[in-house]
């Protein structure tokens, strides 16, 4: 059984807005699935349903295969939302000890997780520092903190790395495989792709509320390639020369790039070049990042 399934779900907000048009996914145990999508796509309003914040108009989720507002559903679920704020006259160490105490970790139990979850999140040096002193770093991690205080099946991350700087960002990533290593699922939204590629399992791209594009990361990386192809000049016959060879994506005065389904088309490409008399300077094959696979899926739906 999937960890979380959304079937058909729709949203309506009483301004006449519609966030979601027909949802549709799920995740499976033990990954780490990315939630993506521009601004205003959804995703917000599909993580407030899975949390159980938000109800839907129509369609269903199921979260651990209840509602997502049961409370034994909730009680599997770790969350960091995007837009968070504290107690800032608490201390780390308080902040953990008030939510260990929501979650009804006994007092033992409470402080073994709270010294591990400060440690795990590098803070164990600030646990008696006041929140309002944290930078806005420290406060995203005692966020991350707080959500796998109760040792959760399921961690949701709205946004985690948004305020971290690279080493910040590295020390998140490296936390997450740790947890997809030790049997926890992670739905991860995020708007930096980079980081998405770096760390997920399988992704699904949404816009105007629904999924336009999804799969295992390695077979959407594997299924896209490009070919840049530096000439002297690039003439109107060489691009149609290429166009048969794969999708032109950018041309310039001495180079096309191409996306192509095949390596194998760097020979063709070659042919085409010197059957006009051309000079080829470089064939140079590249794998497409998750960045490019989200703005042709984006612009597509667009157009």
């Amino acid at each position: 059984m999937p960890i979380i399934e959304a079937r058909q779900l729709r949203k309506v907000y009483g301004n006449g807005k519609v966030a979601l048009d027909g949802l549709s996914f799920e995740v499976r145990r033990g990954e780490v699935f990315g939630f993506l999508g521009p601004n205003g796509a959804g995703k917000t309003t599909a993580v407030k349903i899975l949390t159980g914040l938000v109800a839907p108009t129509a369609g269903e989720a199921r979260v651990f295969g209840l509602p997502p507002g049961d409370p034994a559903a909730k009680a599997r679920l770790g969350f960091l939302p995007e837009h968070f704020r504290f107690y800032d006259w608490l201390t780390g160490w308080e902040l953990l000890d008030f939510y260990g105490r929501l979650s009804g970790l006994e007092a033992g139990r409470r402080r073994r997780r709270i010294q591990e979850a400060l440690e795990l999140t590098g803070l164990a040096d600030a646990a008696d520092a006041r929140l309002h002193a944290y930078s806005k770093g420290m406060q995203q991690r005692i966020g991350i903190a707080q959500a796998l205080l109760h040792e959760p099946e399921l961690v949701l991350l709205d946004e985690p790395t948004s305020a971290l700087d690279p080493l910040g960002r590295r020390e998140v990533r490296d936390l997450i495989r740790r947890l997809k290593a030790e049997g926890a699922t992670l739905f991860l939204n995020s708007h930096l792709l980079s980081e998405v590629e770096m760390v997920c399992d399988r992704v699904a791209i949404v816009d105007h509320g629904r999924v336009i594009r999804a799969g295992l990361m390695a077979e959407l990386l594997d299924g896209s390639r490009e070919l840049r192809v530096m000439v002297d000049r690039v003439t109107p016959e060489l691009r149609a020369r290429l166009q048969k060879i794969g999708s032109v994506q950018q041309a310039g005065s001495t180079e096309v790039v191409l996306a192509v389904a095949d390596p194998d088309a760097a020979p063709l490409a070659a042919e085409a070049v010197h059957s006009l008399g051309l000079r080829l300077y470089g064939l140079v094959p590249a794998q497409r990042r998750l960045e490019d696979i989200f703005v042709q899926a984006v612009e597509g739906e667009a157009q």
